[in-house]
C-alpha cells in the first residue's frame, strides 16, 4: 500500500521542521521535568499531577510522531506560475454565479488549507475544480449542496 503524500510548500515544510525540533528538544525536557517533579510527591496511584504529566507526555509523543510522518511523506509543491491559469499558489478571484458574489481564495497544498482565511486545498472539490482553468472561464464544482458555478475573474501569484 502506497503511503499518503502530503502536499505542502517549502515554507510549510520548514515550519513543521521547526515545530518538531522545538517539541523534541524544549517541550520534551519540560514534560520530563513535570514527570520527575510529580514522582517526587510520592504514591503514584493517587498522584493526579503524575497522571496529568504522563497524559501530556503521551500527547507530545503522538504529536511528534504525526509531524515526523508529515515530513517523511511530504511532497514539496512548487508554485505553478502560468499567466492567467489557476495553479497551486494562485490567488483566484471568482464570481459565485448563483449568489452574484465576488470571492477571493488562494489555492494551497492540503497541509496549508484554512478555508476560514481563504486558503483552499488543491485536493478539495473547489480547488480541483479551479486548477488548470483560465481567467474568463466558468467552472462547475460538485458540492454537497449541489452544483456550484463560478466565473474566474482574476488569477495572481
Amino acid at each position: 500500500m502506497a503511503e499518503t503524500k502530503y502536499k505542502m510548500s517549502r515554507e510549510r515544510y520548514e515550519e513543521i521542521q521547526k515545530e518538531l525540533d522545538y517539541l523534541q528538544t524544549v517541550r520534551e525536557k519540560e514534560v520530563s521535568e513535570l514527570i520527575k517533579e510529580a514522582r517526587s510527591y510520592g504514591d503514584l496511584s493517587e498522584n493526579s499531577e503524575y497522571d496529568e504529566a504522563k497524559t501530556e507526555q503521551g500527547k507530545l509523543y503522538s504529536k511528534i510522531a504525526e509531524m515526523k510522518n508529515l515530513l517523511e511523506n511530504a511532497e514539496i509543491v512548487e508554485h505553478t506560475h502560468r499567466a492567467g491559469v489557476v495553479g497551486i499558489g494562485s490567488r483566484v478571484t471568482v464570481m459565485d454565479l448563483e449568489m452574484n458574489e465576488q470571492l477571493e481564495y488562494q489555492i494551497v497544498g492540503s497541509q496549508e488549507a484554512n478555508p476560514m482565511t481563504g486558503r483552499i486545498s488543491d485536493d478539495s472539490p473547489f480547488g480541483k475544480g479551479l486548477i488548470g482553468h483560465r481567467i474568463g472561464e466558468t467552472v462547475t464544482v460538485e458540492a454537497p449542496a449541489g452544483e456550484l458555478r463560478f466565473e474566474i475573474l482574476n488569477v495572481t501569484f
